[in-house]
């Protein structure tokens, strides 16, 4: 069974662009559902988002919060790939994995899953991505929103699978230093017992 937060998740656009003040659609979704923020903080829902919001939760709607930005039309990155440097940069904050490249190598949009979240833009040191018009048929597409949702998702996993397996490492290598250290310490006090043993 849908839990409100679910239903509150569905009707956000899934852009993922962290406008509202939260890292992602869900966790916003989380927080209107726990009466921790309010349903005026999606720009890319914008109007029609907050009045589906506030249908579903009874209340009256509230006009956007300008501090969260401003309602406009969704659009598309698009990476000039002649002033591509391959710096990675734009694929490390794009939060559905819709860019790929490799370190200096041109990198390129995958347009149909791009959501317009425009976070790669200051990410870029050259300036290389430009916005333009997202369709209005992939603006509305409910399976835009949800194959977006699901490769957040997968990213989340993933970048939390590579976390714990850093922290594992950094953990071994630390048990490793101490028990290397702790042999020299050891040693060092057997070398000096011995020193402090009488002579015969």
């Amino acid at each position: 069974m849908a839990t409100l937060a679910d239903r509150i998740d569905a009707l956000l656009p899934q852009t993922q662009c962290e406008q509202c003040g939260y890292h992602g659609c869900r966790p916003y979704a989380d927080a209107i559902a726990n009466g921790e923020a309010d349903i005026n903080q999606c720009p890319p829902g914008g109007s029609d988002g907050i009045a589906k919001l506030a249908a579903l939760l009874g209340r009256a709607p509230l006009p956007l919060n300008p501090e969260n930005g401003i309602e406009k039309p969704r659009s598309l990155a698009r990476i000039i790939e002649a002033d591509c440097i391959g710096c990675t940069k734009c694929i490390q904050v794009c939060p559905v994995d819709a860019i790929v490249g490799a370190n200096k190598l041109m990198h390129t949009v995958i347009a149909d899953d791009c959501t317009g979240c425009e976070r790669c833009v200051p990410a870029c040191p050259v300036d290389c991505i430009v916005l333009e018009p997202m369709p209005l048929v992939q603006a509305e597409d409910p399976a835009h929103a949800d194959a977006a949702r699901l490769h957040f998702q997968r990213r989340e996993t993933r970048l939390e699978a590579q976390r714990a397996q850093r922290e594992a490492e950094l953990a071994t290598r630390k048990a490793q230093v101490h028990t290397a250290s702790q042999s020299v310490l050891d040693a060092l006090a057997r070398a000096k017992a011995r020193k402090q043993e009488p002579k015969p």
